[in-house]
C-alpha cells in the first residue's frame, strides 16, 4: 500500500500532471468563481513553466549536473566479476522484439550492461526488479531475456526478482554477492541516489552510468528553440530524482553512511 501511494503521489508531482492540475484549477477559478486574478496567475504560471521545462536549453541545463557526476566506465579500468543492472520500466509481449519490452531508460541500462559484460570476460550480469502487479514476468527476467537475445549465455546471468525499489535492490544485491567488487549500472541521473542506497547497504560499487540524456553535442537550431515532449522528459528526470532524494531524507538515509 505504501509503495503504491508513494508512486501515485510522486507521479502527480512530476511536471506534466502537476502543471495540468495547476492549469485545470486555473480554468475552474476563471469559469466558476470570482477568483479571477488568482486564476489568471495560475494559468499564466503553469503555461510558462510548461513551456520552459519543454525547451532543450532549460531542461538539459537542469539535468546536466546530475548526469555528469560520474564518467562512463572504460575498458582501461579494473576488471570485475559482477555487473549489476538496476531495473526500470518494462512490459512483456512475447510477439515483440525482445528489446521493445524495455520501456524508457531500461533498454539503455541493459545494453550498457551487456557492453560491460563483454569488456569483463568471465563476469556475471545481475538484473534486478520485481514483477509489476499485472505482469507475470518480472523486470529482472525481461532484462535477462533481452541480454540473452544480445548474445549473453543464460548461465552468466543472475536475476533478483523481488526488489521493488532501489533500496530493496541494494539489500538484495548485498545478500546475493556479498562484498565482491561490482559495477553498478543505472541511468546517469539516477546513479547518485542509487549509490547512497548501496553504500548504506555496506557495499562500495564502481559507478557505471548509462542512458545519458543531457545533450552537449550539436543540434539543429529549431531543436533547441521549439518545445518538445522529449525535453520535458529530461526535466521530469530532474524532478523525479529530486523527489527521490527527498524521500531518502525523510527515511533517514543521508548522503554517506554514519552521517
Amino acid at each position: 500500500m505504501l509503495f503504491t501511494l508513494k508512486k501515485v503521489i510522486g507521479g502527480l508531482l512530476l511536471p506534466l500532471p502537476f502543471l495540468l492540475l495547476v492549469i485545470g484549477l486555473a480554468i475552474v477559478l476563471l469559469w466558476f468563481t470570482r477568483w479571477q486574478k488568482t486564476g489568471k496567475i495560475l494559468l499564466t504560471g503553469g503555461w510558462v513553466a510548461l513551456l520552459l521545462l519543454s525547451l532543450q536549453p532549460v531542461a538539459d541545463k537542469l539535468l546536466r549536473p546530475l548526469e555528469n557526476t560520474y564518467p562512463t566506465w572504460q575498458p582501461t579500468q579494473k576488471h570485475v566479476s559482477w555487473i549489476v543492472v538496476l531495473g526500470g520500466g518494462y512490459t512483456w509481449n512475447p510477439r515483440w522484439a525482445p528489446g521493445s519490452n524495455l520501456v524508457g531508460n531500461s533498454l539503455a541500462r541493459v545494453t550498457e550492461g551487456v557492453r560491460l559484460w563483454r569488456e569483463n570476460p568471465g563476469s556475471v550480469l545481475v538484473f534486478t526488479g520485481a514483477a509489476a502487479r499485472t505482469n507475470p514476468v518480472s523486470s529482472a527476467e525481461v532484462s535477462a531475456r533481452v541480454a540473452v537475445s544480445l548474445g549473453v549465455p543464460r548461465d552468466k546471468i543472475l536475476t533478483l526478482d523481488t526488489p521493488r525499489d532501489t533500496g530493496q535492490e541494494a539489500a538484495a544485491v548485498a545478500n546475493a554477492i556479498g562484498q565482491a567488487p561490482f559495477l553498478l549500472v543505472t541511468s546517469a541521473s539516477h546513479l547518485p541516489r542509487a549509490l547512497i542506497f548501496f553504500r548504506h547497504a555496506g557495499l562500495n560499487p564502481t559507478p557505471a552510468p548509462a542512458n545519458q540524456l543531457a545533450i552537449d553535442s550539436p543540434l539543429n537550431p529549431w531543436e533547441r528553440a521549439l518545445p518538445s515532449p522529449l525535453w520535458l522528459g529530461h526535466s521530469e528526470r530532474v524532478i523525479y530524482e529530486s523527489l527521490g532524494r527527498m524521500w531518502q531524507w525523510l527515511n533517514g538515509v543521508s548522503a554517506e553512511p554514519g552521517q
